[in-house]
């Protein structure tokens, strides 16, 4: 007697179904409008000191991919076993140094997943809830005004320069948080970027001072990370 049951080819063929197109252009522009809509809350309240406008622009091609990818994978089950053995020979290498920058991108891949699972009321209303919380940490965050995130470039020349460390001291008293970018040093040059985040300009003119006081001969140049 023949088998009726049927084999596992049989039934990966069969364990598939037609995207409807209406639902997926849905998708497409609800997933554009909301990673468009994080991209410019990443650029006016985020806290990253980096170029965030040009980091910004990537959530809408995170958010889409995803979208896509899920709501491919999910009209089959073989495509669905496909990926899992795909993304096992593939290592992502994303320079990501901010935790900040990680969030933003686990915003875009959970809209970009919300939407690919056809959960379009639920990916809105948290996004919205997370635009919220973002705003919120950014209103109750500002201390004496909003932080000014630069680059700080300092140039030293002379035989009488003391080095690196009476300039991280000054650097760091005027902003705990900063980082070390960028060091390089020669027989009479020392060359230093830091990545610094002052209160206000006040403190940025008393820092600059404070460089120029140090032995030897300073060029002191304050940088938007936003300017290309």
């Amino acid at each position: 007697m023949q088998s009726t049951i049927p084999s596992f080819d049989e039934f990966l063929s069969t364990q598939s179904f037609q995207i409807p197109l209406g639902g997926f252009i849905l998708n497409l522009l609800l997933a554009t409008v909301l990673s468009l809509l994080i991209g410019f809350v990443y650029v006016r309240y985020g806290t990253a000191l980096s170029n965030r406008r040009a980091f910004g622009r990537n959530f809408l091609l995170v958010a889409v991919t995803t979208m896509f990818i899920i709501t491919v994978v999910k009209s089959s089950l073989a495509l669905s076993l496909g990926l899992v053995g795909a993304l096992s020979i593939v290592r992502f290498r994303t320079a990501v140094k901010d935790p900040e920058e990680l969030a933003f991108i686990l915003i875009a891949i959970a809209i970009g997943l919300g939407l690919g699972a056809d959960q379009r009321a639920i990916s809105i209303v948290a996004t919205l809830f997370l635009i919220g919380l973002v705003l919120l940490r950014y209103r109750f965050s500002r201390r004496g005004g909003e932080d000014i995130g630069m680059h700080l470039s300092v140039v030293a020349r002379g035989p009488d320069h003391d080095g690196l460390e009476p300039l991280v001291a000054v650097v760091q008293r005027y902003s705990p948080g900063a980082v070390l970018r960028r060091f390089d040093e020669s027989n009479d040059q020392l060359e230093a970027l830091f990545l610094v985040n002052l209160p206000d300009f006040e403190k940025l003119a008393a820092l600059r001072r404070e460089i120029d006081a140090l032995p030897g001969e300073h060029e002191v140049a304050f940088l938007d990370p936003e300017l290309r």
